[in-house]
Order: structure tokens, then sequence, then C-alpha cells
């Protein structure tokens, strides 16, 4: 039955489908579809505007309309059947995910400068869909968190940033930000990584991908006195604008 109440309601012009909102609700209730975020159900949304805050363009208000009440245990039941369905896709599933170790200098400038093409890649898969949290190279490892077009852009990908990390890459954009968000947990309990830089590019979408980080650490417990993390932001035109730490 509908009732008059607060609900979220969502600008699909000034959404850019960056996907921080889907990250900080914790019912569910959003999604991104179709490059845009969407209210997934009525009774998902308690109306409190927890998101709000976390949009970058400004898309997101809370609004007094006509609307199905809050369900908190459909909320449960729907969050459940959510995790339950992900845990039926086992992430090895797919032969080209078999996990790969491979052995790989830390410092690869002496065969670049003569003219070698030796990669930094010491590990397979990369995606961070087909990572499983438990795969042993993450154990204590400085982690690389790329978005997958920063390596088409900066050139020197594999020498400046790759060298001596496990490297995670993923779009927050096209890719299921819980799912991120929950394997991203699992990995700052069980694997303790040493440090975390994330590699993003300039565009709204890219924001996405370190507000997971600092979320999933959140979930874990853990801060960045535990697991130091330094964030760099690339351009288009393969140039870094930012670079920073993040504070403890």
């Amino acid at each position: 039955m509908k009732t008059v109440r607060k609900i979220i309601e969502i600008d699909e012009e000034r959404c850019d489908g960056c996907g921080q909102c889907v990250i900080s609700c914790a019912e569910g209730a959003l999604e991104i579809i179709d490059g845009k975020a969407r209210l997934v159900s009525e009774v998902y949304c308690d109306g409190l505007g927890a998101c709000l805050g976390e949009c970058p363009r400004g898309a997101l208000h809370v609004v007094e309309r006509k609307a199905e009440a809050f369900d908190p245990e459909a909320v449960e039941a729907y969050l459940e059947q959510k995790e339950a369905a992900e845990e039926k896709v086992p992430p090895m599933q797919c032969p080209s995910a078999r996990i790969q170790t491979f052995p790989v200098s830390r410092d690869i400038t002496p065969a670049l400068a003569e003219g070698a093409a030796e990669s930094a890649l010491g590990h397979w898969p990369v995606q961070i869909r087909l990572i499983p949290p438990t795969a042993p190279f993450l154990k204590g490892a400085d982690l690389l968190v790329a978005a997958d077009c920063v390596p088409v852009a900066y050139a020197r990908f594999h020498e400046d940033f790759l060298a001596g990390r496990v490297v995670l890459i993923g779009c927050p954009k096209f890719d299921n930000v819980q799912e991120y968000l929950q394997k991203f947990a699992q990995i700052f309990e069980k694997a303790e990584p040493r440090s975390v830089t994330v590699l993003t590019m300039e565009v709204p979408c890219c924001s996405g991908l370190p507000m997971i980080v600092r979320k999933a650490m959140e979930a874990a417990g853990k801060t960045t006195r535990d697991i130091p993390v330094e964030e760099v932001v690339i351009g288009a035109r393969g140039k870094i604008l930012e670079r920073n730490a993040w504070a403890a």
C-alpha cells in the first residue's frame, strides 16, 4: 500500500553512473543499470538519504511522494538473496581465472634500458571479479587497485606502478559495486596487504574506486595506520594529475 513518505529521487541527466551512491546505501536500494543509478525497489529505500553526500554530481534528492512503505524484512531477504546468488558463481569456473604466479624482477628498468619488453606482471588473474580473496599472491602484498583504462592512458604503467605490486583491475561504472566492496573487505581482513595504491583516471566515474577501497577498509576494521593508502589520478593524456597519501 502506498503512503506519502520520504524517498530518494534520481536526476538522470545529472547522474554519470559513478556508483558512489550504491556503496553508501546499506539497504541495497540503488544499483547502476545501463550506466545510471536506479532505485531497485521503493520498499528497499528508507528515505534517510545516506547516499546524498556521496554523489559528486548532486543527482540525488530526498522528496516526499506516494511510495510503497519501507520494508526492513524485505531488505534483509533481498540482501541475503544477492549474497547467495554471488556465492553460487565460483570465480574460478573460467579457465582464464586459474591462479598463476610468475617470477619477475621488482626493478625492470635495466631491461627497458636495453630495449627489452619485460612485463612486470607477477600473477594471474588480474580482474577484480576473478581474483578470490584467498589468492596466495595477495597475502602481505603491496596492492595496486587500478581502473582498467589506466594502463592504456599511462605509458609507463609497468615500470612506474606495476613493478613489485599485485594488481587488481576493474571498472566501478560497469562492474558490480557491491561485489567489489565485499571482496575488498575480505581481502583487507584475510590477506592483510602491506599497502594499497589506488590508480584512477580523471573522469568522474573513476571516483567510485577509491570510495570502494575506503568503505571496504572500514568494513574490515582497518585504517591507514594498518594499511597505508596512496591515491593517484591520471589524466586522459597520460599525465599524473594528483598524487596523495590518505591521512590516518
